[in-house]
């Protein structure tokens, strides 16, 4: 495994893993336009080549497609991975309260004990390994208390069946709730350059509890990558499709930031991707950064990031080119 990784705890639990992970949202196909397999899995495999031990997935990502990736990809290589999975989006019970529809199937939030047991078993089949280290509830059930679902996730925890505890897509109120439970290790939030809202509403009690934070939507859905033309076009059912926040002005004001930060990238030998990755990992409070890759060129891309440390004057130097440049973008 490559060394230069830098290695980051998963809150008050014993698993460790890369600051810098996979997400594998895209490698579902759902929401973004369809998947190659064989694509995926050579992302996955050099992700992991390459020193990335963290990888993000859920069944919701192409009702259970990205899981079945994944457990291609790691087989016979389950030592050398942590897994992040989830539960609480159910396509089988109609059980808690309806929440969307995909590819004909209506999904429920629920997270009540019986759903979870039934969500894991089918999770670790797909994955192929008798464990998860991570296992995430994946949107917060409006109809089971949350004591309940701690109380399932800590049985869990007891049987061996996974080895640490976070929730995803919450509230301060409900990550309060979740404290007040039992041990949550984790929390999964959108987060990036343009999306710093949980700073203020989340960040302080996982700070003040122990809690890590895994970062998704890290690169903004590929927008701050800057490799996204101002005149692309999205298709079929990607869910940039038709998205104001890849408005050309938009794409025209990430242009102008990665031009601003050019001399920071070129003095790391880094893309523009990468110094966004980085930073992101030296925001207060941000243990973990997810990014995406659909191909092996893009995982080894992400994976270099971990590699980075920036400076203080670095990360005050992007702090204003994101003030100037970042300002009222579209929603």
């Amino acid at each position: 495994m490559n060394s230069r990784q830098i290695q980051r705890r998963i809150g008050r639990s014993d698993v460790s893993a890369s600051a810098v992970g996979l997400g594998t949202w895209a490698i579902g196909g759902w929401m973004w336009g369809g998947t190659d397999e064989q694509a995926s899995i050579r992302a996955i495999e050099a992700t992991i080549d390459a020193g990335i031990s963290l990888i993000d997935t859920a069944p919701a990502y192409g009702l259970g497609r990205s899981e079945e990736i994944v457990g291609k990809a790691i087989k016979g290589k389950r030592d050398k991975v942590v897994i992040a999975t989830k539960c609480g989006l159910n396509w089988y019970s109609g059980k808690g309260n309806h929440f969307f529809d995909q590819d004909g199937k209506l999904v429920h939030r629920y997270l009540g004990a019986d759903g979870i047991a039934y969500e894991l078993e089918q999770s670790l089949r797909r994955l192929g390994t008798d464990h998860i280290d991570l296992y995430i509830t994946h949107w917060q059930d409006p109809t089971t208390p949350i004591t309940e679902t701690v109380a399932a996730l800590e049985k869990l925890k007891a049987q061996g069946k996974i080895r640490a505890i976070g929730a995803s897509n919450i509230s301060a109120e409900d990550l309060q709730h979740y404290v007040e439970a039992g041990q949550l290790d984790a929390i999964q939030e959108r987060y990036s350059m343009i999306d710093r809202e949980i700073e203020d509403s989340l960040l302080p009690i996982t700070r003040q509890n122990d809690i890590a934070t895994l970062s998704y939507s890290s690169l903004a859905l590929g927008l701050l990558t800057g490799a996204i033309d101002p005149m692309r076009e999205f298709t079929g059912d990607d869910q940039r499709k038709g998205n104001p926040r890849f408005s050309a002005a938009n794409r025209q004001k990430v242009a102008r930031l990665k031009q601003a930060i050019a001399p920071i990238a070129k003095q790391h030998s880094a893309s523009m991707a990468q110094i966004v990755i980085a930073w992101t990992l030296a925001q207060r409070g941000i243990t973990f950064a997810l990014c995406g890759a659909r191909n092996a060129e893009q995982a080894l891309e992400n994976a270099r990031a971990g590699e980075i440390t920036l400076e203080a004057g670095d990360l005050a130097a992007i702090d204003a080119a994101i003030a100037a440049h970042l300002v009222a973008m579209d929603a």
